[in-house]
């Protein structure tokens, strides 16, 4: 089973072209350096509209069963941004932990993290994460935090998502450890 990934950019401006999205191109790069499974991506540049984004995130998984779907972009506390809460409307399970820890990731860098609404929820077989909007933010997210020797400071979400997508049912996915270190207990090596 081929691992299948999602990408969202959800952007007014980007979407009706004011200016290049970065989003994208962003989450592409680091999957192709982080992944060493092959894997296969679906993209999606779409305006702030909870119904498009809740249309798009049921297409992806239900439709093209997709088992991870990354989105960027419309996590704050504005009135147009309504990624959490399209994500949340789809969602059967939520994952509190992923939010918690972007939050925490992005705290070291500015104090109005506190402010972002990410979320991690489930939908079917698929995990579905809401990431920030700039590139060097998601690849911080993603990735964590070492310091200057190349110790873990904080750890980036994306070490629980390859043993979680096999919890709901997903292939396994592989990392290279230079990039993230993908976290299995001892029991699922």
């Amino acid at each position: 089973m081929t691992l299948k990934i999602g990408l969202v950019s959800v952007s007014d401006r980007a979407s009706s072209g004011v200016y290049e999205d970065r989003g994208l191109p962003a989450l592409q790069d680091w999957l192709q350096a982080a992944l060493t499974t092959p894997f296969s991506v679906e993209t999606r540049l779409i305006p702030d509209e909870q119904p498009l984004i809740e249309s798009t995130l049921i297409e992806l998984v239900d439709t093209l069963g997709c088992h991870l779907v990354l989105t960027t972009g419309g996590t704050g506390p504005a009135p147009r941004d309504v990624t959490p809460d399209a994500t949340l409307a789809v969602a059967e399970r939520e994952m509190p932990g992923f939010g918690e820890q972007m939050r925490q990731i992005s705290l070291r860098f500015v104090p109005t993290a506190i402010l972002s609404r990410q979320v991690g929820v489930i939908r079917k077989q698929a995990l579905i994460l809401n990431l920030p909007g700039q590139p060097k933010a998601i690849r911080e997210t993603l990735e964590g935090l070492r310091d200057a020797d190349g110790n873990t400071v904080v750890s980036g979400i994306f070490a629980a998502v390859p043993y979680c997508l096999e919890l709901i049912g997903g292939p396994r996915a592989e990392t290279d450890p230079a990039v993230i270190k993908a976290f299995r207990p001892k029991s699922a090596q």
